[in-house]
């Protein structure tokens, strides 16, 4: 595997509904894929969560942590960091 950890792409698997109205994968080869190509990013707090938001024009001023957390692009993972995906 690549820049995903094993956990990173079952997340995702797990939970890809929260930001897609149908499947974009069904294995974790197809995870991998579809998150390298969408260029999807995992960080270590939810302040480079805020960040990642900030740098690609996204207001999140007005947001608190559990709605930088409930934000459908954001898949929180297992050991703590979170996977950024754009849809």
């Amino acid at each position: 595997m690549g820049e995903y950890s094993e956990e990173c792409l079952l997340t995702f698997l797990e939970r890809q509904s929260q930001l897609f109205d149908e499947p974009v994968a069904g294995t974790i080869e197809e995870a991998e894929a579809f998150l390298e190509d969408c260029m999807a990013i995992v960080v270590d707090t939810l302040d480079d969560v805020r960040e990642y938001f900030d740098e690609n024009g996204i207001d999140v001023n007005n947001m608190g942590k559990d709605e930088l957390e409930e934000a459908s692009e954001v898949f929180p993972l297992p050991n703590g960091q979170y996977l950024i995906v754009e849809g």
